[in-house]
């Protein structure tokens, strides 16, 4: 199925079924935290603790349901394609696949965690649109006996297990670049994004860098850009006419960096930068461009994040428990002076 394909049914009915062909813990620096390399596609919590109340080894996956923000954003299509990977390779063909765009709508989402308890499924994958607000979702999805790994953000109401990036030092790793480029002096913007934990995760780590350096003044932090390309375009077209003195960007995803990127080039100023998170093959692409300002993103690994979380799932499953609740995948940057090396998603 054609990838635009998936979106658009996605968005429709909130719901895509069977064969997809194709962004935690409360405090990420927690000591409960397992750091995995971010390169790592299939690096599994593989070390157990317990059995999980009912459930036994020779229990069969028979389904996998997965609930993501938007799948209009490459990085959420790669997650849903190797979340079909994974669970056909432990369970066959036969098994049950269900990948659906929330749009960021709790409501949408909720709808969604329904149908996969209707629809029998063993593992929820959730990639949470509200961390508190998808609370009671959880709840009756773990009442009826199914196993929730919380994926890219974090959720409350009992999950299983959360495997995400290290968000809080991907805002770190960004704004530090930005504070040494900048020699510690001028002025920055914010694009921000939904209010998901990992999004104020990265902003966090932003601002606990930034507020390092007095002479580093934050412009804007509260725009939303929904994490879209569009949204950055919108957002940092309102930007750059409110601030005509602007020396770095930070955009929470790639996505609304390069749209950011876009509105200075209709805008024609090249007196900024842009620096990223994702890792996504068009800041790839625009990093590895010697004349644009995209200068530098802090990876992810969304095919490994989602793999983990199938993997983990399937543990749990046959009885065994992670060692930690709480897996974390460590960023790291990619700038122009080591781009040519990045091989991305």
């Amino acid at each position: 199925m054609n990838v635009k394909r998936i979106a658009i049914l996605a968005s429709i009915f909130g719901l895509v079924s069977s064969t997809v062909i194709g962004c935690t813990n409360n405090s990420q620096n927690g000591n409960t935290a397992t750091n995995t390399d971010t390169n790592t596609e299939t690096n599994t919590a593989t070390n157990v603790s317990a059995e999980s109340k009912g459930v036994t080894e020779n229990a069969k996956l028979r389904g996998v349901g997965f609930t993501v923000g938007d799948l209009s954003n490459p990085f959420f299509v790669v997650m849903g394609q190797a979340v079909e990977a994974a669970a056909k390779k432990i369970g066959g063909n036969d098994v049950k696949v269900i990948v659906a765009s929330s749009a960021y709508d709790l409501n949408q989402q909720t709808n969604q965690i329904e149908n996969f308890i209707a629809a029998n499924t063993d593992i929820i994958v959730l990639n949470a649109a509200d961390k508190a607000g998808i609370k009671p979702a959880v709840e009756r999805a773990k009442q009826a006996g199914k196993i929730v790994i919380a994926v890219d953000t974090g959720a409350d109401g009992g999950v299983d297990a959360t495997i995400t990036t290290n968000n809080v030092k991907a805002g770190e790793l960004g704004c530090q670049y930005i504070a040494d480029r900048l020699k510690g002096k001028g002025n920055v913007v914010i694009v921000n994004g939904p209010p998901v934990e990992s999004v104020l995760q990265r902003v966090s780590g932003c601002e606990k860098v930034l507020s390092k350096y007095p002479d580093l003044k934050i412009l804007s932090k509260n725009q939303n850009a929904e994490g879209s390309r569009d949204g950055g375009l919108r957002v940092m077209t309102d930007l750059l006419t409110t601030f005509p003195k602007i020396d770095a960007v930070f955009a929470i995803n790639d996505p609304s960096g390069v749209g950011a990127e876009l509105a200075a080039k209709q805008a024609r100023r090249k007196d900024f930068f842009i620096v990223g998170v994702d890792g996504a093959p068009e800041a790839i692409k625009a990093i590895a461009d010697t004349n644009g300002i995209y200068a530098a993103t802090a990876t992810q690994n969304p095919r490994g994040m989602a793999t983990q979380a199938v993997q983990v799932g399937n543990d749990i499953l046959h009885g065994k428990k992670p060692s930690s609740s709480t897996i974390l995948l460590t960023p790291k940057l990619i700038t122009k002076d080591n781009v040519s090396t990045e091989k991305g998603w």
